[in-house]
């Protein structure tokens, strides 16, 4: 399968809280079809390179623009607790100043 590579537009021009560093891309491991129950197959390849076994946790985070969703994403859940921790640090740190 070729990788395609796409900039990745979410990184802002503060510190990634997500271990992404500015200026790398996304790929696009795979194409999944949702079958008639909603159910997708992550293909065994995609969950050996990122270390997801059976019984792991995966956390859906969705982007809107304009009211729709238009992006998707899987993460581990124990990953998003940093990533949480992350983006609401500064949040908090900038409401205590005031």
């Amino acid at each position: 399968m070729v990788k395609k590579r796409i900039p990745d537009a979410s990184v802002s021009s503060g510190e990634p809280s997500h271990g992404c560093v500015p200026g790398t891309c996304c790929n696009v491991e795979a194409v999944l079809s949702v079958d008639e129950r909603g159910q997708m197959v992550l293909p065994k390849e995609v969950r050996q390179k990122a270390g997801i076994g059976t019984g792991d946790k995966l956390a859906l985070i969705s982007w809107e623009r304009e009211g729709e969703v238009c992006c998707l994403a899987l993460m581990k859940v124990g990953n998003l607790s940093g990533m949480v921790q992350g983006i609401l640090k500064p949040l908090v740190q900038d409401l205590e100043q005031e």
